[in-house]
């Protein structure tokens, strides 16, 4: 069982109402929640953990989730309200406006973390969920306590501008993360915010150094290479009409975890002994499914029949 932990929203999705005007319309967001639909989705064994409300949108992520075939008993509900991210899209491309205060995302403590059986093997973390406490220190002590023992993975997926006033703490604890990851991905933009210019291979391998096993790399419409210590595979993406970006590496990650779970490597000793041909399935995975994804409105990642 593969458990993503971290943030579950409602986006705030820009339309055209019935008389022209322009108005938002509510969708089940968050990138780790999109990455754990995903996974359901391409049938790969998928469960969830973040704070999410007893309110009317809270009922909408979890009945979400529960259609997308995801296992919703982690979930550590409160009656503090959910997040909402107004979206705006320009060209395709998504900025945010998140209200995030005090909400039951924001306020997930240490005493909400559950106890978990053998059969959770693998932790999927990152998005926003690390930025603010006190979730984001809860969610590195889930991590810390889980690592030496069963595989994690890490997508920062970093928001420059919903960092702002917090970039020190937060790069220390990306950093700390980082370190105790078995998979890290990054987008190119991310890894060059971490690590500054130059070539995204050599970058990866500063990141390696930190102690991760793989690096995945997505390169936005190029496609998306894997970084290892001896190897650099990169597969193209599939060509489709773009409607938005939402939810694309997101639904990549699934890709990757669902991909690498087929190949019975999501192991400690698998995820450190990669074979090019597992690489490659994960890469290619990642990215059809997040074709899928981009060529859609909102996160609405593939069923696996529609690959």
């Amino acid at each position: 069982m593969i458990l993503s932990c971290g943030e579950a929203l409602i986006d705030m999705l820009p339309r055209t109402s019935t008389l022209g005007e322009p108005c938002f319309a509510p969708y089940a967001g968050g990138a780790v929640f999109n990455t754990a639909i995903a996974l359901g989705r391409l049938g790969a064994p998928s469960a969830f953990f973040s704070g999410v409300s007893n309110d009317m949108l809270g009922e909408i992520l979890a009945d979400t989730l529960i259609a997308s075939k995801v296992d919703t008993q982690y979930l550590a509900r409160s009656d503090r309200p959910t997040t909402v991210a107004f979206v705006k899209l320009v060209n395709g491309q998504a900025t945010y406006a998140f209200y995030d205060e005090a909400t039951a995302g924001r306020m997930l403590s240490t005493a909400d973390l559950p106890a978990l059986p053998a059969d959770i093997t693998t932790f999927f973390l990152g998005g926003i969920s690390l930025v603010n406490d006190p979730a984001a220190s809860t969610y590195e002590a889930l991590q810390a306590r889980e690592s030496a023992t069963r595989v994690t993975m890490v997508d920062p997926n970093i928001r420059p501008g919903f960092i702002a006033g917090k970039e020190a703490e937060y790069r220390a604890r990306i950093e700390r993360m980082i370190a105790r990851a078995d998979i890290v991905k990054l987008s190119d933009e991310d890894l060059h915010w971490l690590e500054g210019q130059g070539d995204l291979t050599a970058l990866a391998r500063g990141i390696l150094a930190k102690g991760p096993k793989v690096v995945f790399i997505t390169e936005g419409a190029k496609g998306a290479r894997a970084v290892t210590a001896s190897q650099d595979i990169f597969v193209a993406a599939q060509k489709v009409a773009v409607v938005d970006t939402v939810g694309a590496g997101d639904t990549f990650n699934a890709g990757v975890l669902a991909a690498l779970h087929q190949a019975g490597a999501l192991t400690k000793a698998g995820v450190a002994s990669l074979s090019d041909a597992a690489l490659t399935a994960a890469l290619s995975l990642g990215t059809r499914a997040a074709a899928v994804t981009v060529s859609r409105a909102g996160a609405n990642p593939p069923w696996a029949h529609e690959l």
